[in-house]
């Protein structure tokens, strides 16, 4: 076992290693962890995203702690947070910064992987577990996206809670579960308090370590895509490797240090993000009679919601809402079997043909243009526009199979370039 190695150490650290493997835990994953050497910008994201959760876990337990989970309180504990408790404002804009933030480091961490095929082969697994942390950030951040039961948090609930009843069949009694009423109300702000603040951060936290255990297992990635486990010394050390910690640990100290100083930036001089973070309806009470003038979800949900309203005809006898549906929850499915869809014998987009380079700019290009297009009212250019993008974002995945295996690559380096 990990932990026999280090039985029998002197003082406080050998009683507790008699104990606990805490000693074998600290080798095994950061000390005499070999990461590549070669790790450069893209790597910061990763270890931001960790912080970025702890920032998230840390203001919420404070918050938590004044808010009154309840339609004829909770608008008003939100107000008593920022106006007359204690740095109650700081703590209410690092949290909802914190979760822009989140959703920042983690899409760029998420295109990373894409970049240098994270995914492919052993990391299957290891994709998974970060696509399913993916999902579960979702869900969470739709569920607090209700709790300062404001007029955007309350309509635009009210809007994806009722996408469900586009489903045959199940759809209305779906939606009235979700809702655990007829209509958005305090039960179904309890309801989503309890997931957002209990559930889905146990299961998140889960995930995260599923996902490092997984990654530790197979080796981190690199630039190169080369696996520096198969050129080892005499000691059966990676050639190519270097311990995470002091180095990596150091490195990411930077990466830390200038995202604070960006975010912080952000949390003191524009924590509302010019109407994107926090939506200037959402400074209004909830009002179940009165709509605002234009509903739209929060920035990190609007490629996806661009890709919903794009559908604008019915097939097979079924609404265009369905289908829309469909292709909303299709988008995010699909990345879920990437691993598989890559059939190029090399990893790196350092080293994939032409057809894989344009196809990948193509497809972060279609998505930003998405986003934007999701934040603002459709128009018929718009939707149009809308339809182009989302074809071309799932030919990004259906034509992968066929432009990763025919495009000509070049040679991959027995060791990492450094």
């Amino acid at each position: 076992m990990a932990g026999s190695r280090n039985k029998g150490n002197p003082g406080l650290m050998g009683w507790i290693d008699d104990r606990f493997p805490a000693t074998a835990l600290w080798e095994d994953h950061l000390a005499k962890y070999y990461a590549p050497r070669n790790f450069n910008f893209w790597y910061f994201f990763g270890s931001l995203a960790l912080l970025a959760l702890v920032n998230q876990i840390v203001t919420g337990i404070w918050l938590t702690m004044s808010y009154n989970p309840s339609a004829e309180g909770a608008f008003a504990s939100v107000e008593y947070i920022m106006r007359d408790v204690e740095y109650g404002w700081l703590l209410r804009y690092l949290h909802s910064t914190g979760a822009s933030a989140f959703f920042v480091v983690v899409y760029l961490h998420m295109f990373r992987g894409m970049m240098y095929g994270s995914y492919q082969k052993p990391r299957e697994l290891v994709w998974l577990f970060g696509m399913t942390i993916y999902l579960a950030l979702m869900a969470e951040a739709f569920m607090g996206y209700l709790l300062p039961w404001g007029q955007m948090s309350y309509w635009g609930a009210q809007v994806i809670v009722s996408l469900f009843g586009a489903i045959p069949v199940i759809g209305e009694d779906l939606q009235q579960w979700i809702r655990g009423d007829y209509l958005i109300s305090g039960i179904t702000l309890n309801r989503f308090f309890a997931l957002h603040v209990i559930a889905l951060p146990i299961v998140i936290l889960g995930l995260v370590v599923l996902h490092i255990i997984a990654l530790h297992e197979v080796g981190s990635n690199n630039p190169d895509g080369v696996d520096i486990k198969e050129k080892k010394d005499e000691n059966g050390v990676p050639l190519d490797g270097i311990p995470f910690h002091p180095y990596y640990t150091v490195k990411d100290i930077v990466g830390v240090v200038v995202f604070l100083f960006v975010f912080c930036f952000v949390v003191f001089f524009f924590p509302e993000g010019g109407g994107y973070f926090l939506e200037k309806p959402n400074f209004e009470p909830a009002n179940p009679l009165k709509t605002p003038e234009h509903i739209a979800p929060v920035w990190y949900f609007t490629p996806f919601y661009a890709i919903l309203r794009a559908i604008t005809f019915p097939l097979f006898g079924l609404d265009a809402k369905f289908w829309g549906v469909v292709a909303m929850g299709a988008a995010i499915a699909i990345l879920f079997v990437l691993p598989w869809l890559d059939r190029s014998p090399v990893r790196s987009m350092r080293y994939k043909g032409w057809y894989s380079k344009t196809a990948l700019l193509i497809f972060a290009v279609c998505f930003v243009i998405l986003g934007i297009l999701g934040a603002i009212p459709a128009t018929p250019g718009r939707t149009l526009v809308a339809q182009i993008c989302t074809a071309l974002y799932f030919a990004y995945f259906i034509l992968m199979p066929w432009y990763t295996s025919k495009e000509k690559t070049s040679p991959v380096p027995e060791r990492v370039t450094g």
